[in-house]
């Protein structure tokens, strides 16, 4: 697909719904008493896998298109699917989804596509086996396929080495089976959506700085959930209202949770016109309005635990960071190297591609910003964050930028190209 400069970028947005919660929304309503009605659902292709697989374990689901009813289990409701559960492309399936079924009473086994069988799943493998879970890289490689024999989950205190959501949740969705409380202390807080969402459901769960505790269990209520829009999907639009010319976006719906909000501390330290309104909350989620207009931006460091609250944004803050003035800094961002791909490699061979002035390190990247960006041909990796980051770049790119294999912005965010080109 070929993308080239934009003069402007003019008009007002709706974002899709949070990938990270609509994924949150099926697995508790699948695990609850009676019936759960999500809104504003994300119909990408991981949120789509996740509900796959609880229909596969005995779970009616409808999807409206504008919604999905989900007619709850139980927490013990759960049946062994008649064939392997695929969760695509989607980590966030694949990691909590674990942490579920290592408490039935049942044998599966767990795949995904080619990107998912080269991601890491050690680290929700360890802790899980901490709690007495069978849980067995089928290859020997600590990669999915996965098999996983349910057995009685025992309660644990589990210091996690990195700061992710993932394992977090995987850990305390075990916890829901074990036989004491389960609780996870982070280096950084990662994202809180599966604190927030599972005490909504009834769920017993407190938080006390990096640590999170739940008591084995409840009994889940079904609710009604209203998503809020994803600020990863959102952040395209900000930063493409920050760098192309004459711009001004208002963009509706976006979820502002403090463990998500990193880019628009990045953006604020960096010089950006970004004004909040209409804030309000929504299903427990911060949400406001962004009105996004173009920017003189200056390079800034990105460091620590900041880190966590940005992951998915940190190609698309890359970019921004080379249209700065001066040298913008990321490091502790190690993690972004077992994502779909290995985003900092990706990041500094495109951005290189493209004229900037970019130096790799082993957990980050040195970006010396302010040169014109030029057209490049962009292999995305089949990576939806890539793929999109470097649409956005091509606005401020001399010439046509190339990129392959496009279409895989399916997986987050569907409609992403049309709603790029309803504001030229």
């Amino acid at each position: 697909m070929e993308f080239k400069q934009a003069k402007f970028l003019k008009g007002i947005i709706r974002i899709p719904g949070d990938k990270s919660i609509s994924h949150r929304a099926v697995m508790f309503g699948a695990l609850s008493q009676g019936k759960t009605w999500v809104t504003n659902f994300l119909q990408g292709a991981d949120c789509l896998s996740t509900i796959d697989c609880f229909r596969k374990m005995g779970v009616d689901i409808q999807n409206h298109g504008d919604g999905v009813l989900i007619d709850g289990n139980g927490l013990h409701g759960l049946f062994k699917p008649k064939s392997v559960l695929d969760t695509g492309n989607s980590g966030t399936t694949t990691r909590l989804i674990s942490g579920i079924l290592a408490g039935q009473n049942f044998t599966c086994e767990l795949t995904g596509d080619e990107s998912i069988q080269s991601r890491p799943m050690g680290r929700i493998m360890k802790p899980l086996a901490m709690m007495g879970a069978d849980i067995q890289s089928i290859r020997g490689n600590d990669c999915a396929p996965l098999l996983i024999k349910g057995t009685p989950l025992h309660g644990i205190h589990y210091d996690s080495p990195v700061a992710s959501a993932q394992v977090k949740s995987c850990v305390l969705l075990a916890g829901l089976y074990a036989d004491a409380p389960t609780s996870v202390t982070e280096p950084a807080l990662s994202r809180d959506h599966t604190e927030l969402m599972l005490s909504a459901f009834g769920a017993n769960i407190t938080s006390e700085g990096t640590t999170a505790t739940i008591l084995p269990n409840p009994e889940l209520q079904g609710q009604k959930v209203q998503v809020p829009g994803d600020i990863s999907s959102a952040a395209y639009f900000i930063a493409a209202g920050l760098m192309v010319p004459n711009s001004e976006i208002y963009i509706k719906n976006v979820g502002i949770n403090p463990t998500r909000d990193g880019i628009l501390q990045v953006c604020k330290a960096m010089g950006a016109d970004i004004t909040y309104e209409n804030q309000h909350t929504v299903s427990g989620e911060p949400v406001a309005d962004l009105l996004v207009r173009t920017s003189t931006l200056h390079g800034t460091t990105i460091e620590g635990s900041l880190i966590p609250t940005l992951i998915d944004e940190l190609p698309m803050i890359a970019i921004l960071a080379a249209c700065a003035d001066g040298t913008t800094v990321i490091r502790d961002a190690q993690e972004l190297r077992v994502k779909e791909s290995d985003r900092l490699a990706i990041i500094v061979d495109s951005l290189t591609s493209m004229g900037v002035d970019i130096t790799g390190t082993s957990d980050g990247m040195i970006i010396n910003g302010g040169r014109p960006l030029h057209g490049a041909f962009i292999d995305s990796h089949k990576d939806h964050r890539i793929a999109m980051s470097f649409a956005i770049a091509a606005l401020v790119a001399d010439g046509i930028t190339q990129i392959k294999d496009a279409d895989c912005v399916n997986i987050s965010y569907p409609d992403f190209y049309k709603d790029l080109q309803s504001l030229m």
